[in-house]
């Protein structure tokens, strides 16, 4: 899966490898799997952390989609019958509104090289090859290290012979490639989940809903081809996945989905408070219930009269 025009970033992500590993070697020993498990989780979060602002843009794009609705069911009850220009009309709205029905995707997108990047970097140290700038014995340390007695570089299909080489038994190993495996079916699932159950609540009319149902329940079996990869990668998935379950939490708790009247206006709706919040304690001003408004006080001022009734003449 190595491809000519990643080797900047293969480079790259080894690089950021080597300065972690690095970093943790200073007080844990640099073969244990502790420190290896260490290094490809805070790779995982730093990875994660640079693509946040599409994270966020992605968010803001899917809330304009959920304040325009209502827009989008008035124009699809009105050219029903006439699907290219309700998608036309649509399109024009989203446009107008700077919301972008594909901004879901830019996280996505974004991660495929980091996850190709991080394939062929723990492939090549798996297969011994000091490549993209790491030195041997950076990839004999990989190589000798172990997670719950998995070798790192080991994936479910390798023979007992190739195991052998790592110092690990076959039975051991698939036990934990097998649990690892299952995580990251069950945490892929979850993510579907959260983002497919707020799509579906945001647009209960979307004609993708069944598609998106669809996807939710197949989502998992896509972790069974993680069978063929390396335990390490598997580890930067799992960590993925569960950085994702915790951010969409996050927002989805502090932007909750908006409510609307009989007219179609939004209803303003208080996000959820989060855990400091909730400890906060309130002060006894915060307690007390509001003040009743008072009454406006309505000056009674003397009406203005002529001059001729000031001074008692009278008109000639």
């Amino acid at each position: 899966m190595e491809l000519s025009w990643l080797s900047w970033l293969y480079e790259a992500v080894a690089f950021v490898i080597i300065w972690i590993h690095t970093g943790y070697s200073t007080f844990l020993s640099p073969d244990s799997g502790l420190t290896w498990a260490l290094t490809i989780i805070t790779l995982t979060v730093f990875m994660r952390i640079l693509i946040f602002p599409l994270f966020l843009k992605q968010m803001r794009s899917s809330r304009k989609m959920q304040e325009l609705a209502p827009k989008v069911q008035e124009l699809r009850k009105r050219y029903k019958n006439d699907k290219q220009r309700m998608n036309q009309e649509v399109m024009a709205l989203y446009q107008g509104a700077g919301a972008n029905p594909l901004g879901g995707c830019l996280p996505i997108v974004a991660q495929f090289p980091i996850f190709i990047s991080m394939f062929t970097v723990l492939q090549a140290m798996a297969n011994g090859e000091t490549k993209f700038g790491m030195s041997k014995e950076l990839v004999e340390s990989a190589r000798s290290a172990h997670i719950f007695g998995a070798p790192l570089p080991a994936n479910f299909w390798m023979s007992s012979e190739q195991l052998a080489t790592f110092d690990a038994g076959n039975v051991q190993t698939k036990i934990v490639l097998g649990i690892f495996v299952a995580v990251s079916s069950l945490t892929t699932f979850l993510t579907v989940r959260q983002s497919v159950t707020r799509s579906m609540a945001q647009m209960p009319d979307n004609p993708m809903a069944q598609q998106q149902k669809i996807l939710m329940y197949i989502s998992p079996l896509f972790a069974v081809f993680s069978l063929n990869f390396p335990l390490g990668l598997i580890l930067y998935w799992v960590t993925t996945n569960l950085w994702t379950l915790g951010q969409q939490h996050w927002f989805y708790s502090r932007h909750p989905m908006p409510q609307y009247d009989a007219k179609g206006n939004v209803i303003p709706v208080q996000p959820k408070q989060g855990l400091i919040g909730k400890l906060r304690k309130t002060t006894p001003e915060e307690q007390a219930p509001p003040e009743p408004p008072q009454p406006k006080i309505v000056r009674q001022q003397p009406s203005r009269q002529s001059r001729s009734k000031r001074t008692g003449s009278k008109k000639s």
